[in-house]
């Protein structure tokens, strides 16, 4: 028997491809990794915090929300694009974005973010 993990096979015995939902998959983690990085970012630094303020009312989290949009539907984009039609490993592409929705959920954490910063 084969220990190889096998890939999703269609009903002609080929690999089915899985590029569009890994694009999906790994863009939400990375998405969720910057809005992390743009909130501590807007918290450690105040010239950050002033640049990220695109609504008054709301302050910095206005820009910070909007950027990590933005940055998942352009990654989300290019990533379908340059992986359609392919079959990719999506273990490690699961992995690598619970790990960036981790360090995300990690930097919006206020005492994490403190001691990044020193305080």
């Amino acid at each position: 028997m084969n220990d190889r993990r096998a890939e999703p096979e269609g009903p002609s015995g080929a690999a089915v491809p899985n590029g569009a939902a890994a694009a999906a998959i790994l863009s939400a983690g990375a998405g969720c990794f910057f809005l992390g990085l743009f909130a501590w970012l807007g918290d450690a630094f105040h010239a950050v915090a002033r640049f990220l303020v695109f609504y008054g009312p709301t302050g910095p989290l206005s820009g910070v929300t909007t950027t990590g949009i933005l940055i998942w539907l352009a990654s989300w984009g290019i990533l379908a694009k340059l992986w359609r039609g392919k079959s990719l490993p999506m273990g490690i592409i699961s992995v690598v974005a619970f790990m960036l929705l981790g360090m995300g959920v990690l930097l919006t954490f206020p005492p994490f973010g403190d001691l990044l910063q020193g305080k």
